[in-house]
């Protein structure tokens, strides 16, 4: 599933430089995750790098957005061509 990033979001701006596939960006109020570009960093890292650097937890599993691990794995080859 993509993640999302909540409004406790407070623009610290460690988690868009994280993020390998530049699925982060500055939103109107926050930060926002493009749900066509997000992986959880899934063929790139073990964990979600944004979520290993925020700091007040804002990062979450977007539960209108469910993907399997086949599915972000899926993803991640559309995103990187080889």
């Amino acid at each position: 599933m993509s993640l999302m990033i909540t409004d406790e979001c407070i623009n610290c701006d460690v988690c868009e430089p994280e993020c390998p596939n530049s699925a982060i960006s500055q939103g109107d109020e926050v930060y926002v995750i493009d749900p066509g570009k997000c992986t959880e960093c899934v063929g790139h890292f073990d964990e979600p790098q944004c979520t290993q650097v925020c700091p007040v937890d804002c990062i979450l599993k977007d539960p209108a957005r469910e993907e399997s691990q086949d599915e972000l794995l899926a993803k991640f080859n559309r995103l990187n061509p080889a």
